[in-house]
């Protein structure tokens, strides 16, 4: 029987399947949300919040929020790669 490549999503695959990222900052909160719509028209979130404002930074505050947006699109990436591997293809 010949031998499959490995499975793997990249952080490559993860920014291709982007089209539009947008931020939300509450006004007198420390809380960001991220909004990743994909190519598909599919959108995702990722949160960031501060527990002491005096702290906040909103550029870091939207990185963080867009790392976990991108980490749930790596896991649905890993999940279609996965159903094409189980399927043979």
């Amino acid at each position: 029987m010949p031998s499959r490549s490995p499975i793997r999503v990249t952080e490559a695959d993860v920014d291709h399947a982007i089209a539009v990222t947008q931020y939300h900052w509450f006004p007198g909160t420390t809380l960001i949300v991220c909004a990743v719509t994909l190519h598909n028209g599919y959108v995702v979130t990722g949160t960031s919040a501060c527990v002491d404002p005096a702290l906040f930074d909103e550029v870091r505050g939207r990185s963080i929020a867009r790392d976990k947006a991108k980490g749930e699109i790596w896991a649905m990436l890993g999940y279609a790669a996965r159903q094409r591997y189980a399927e043979g293809r």
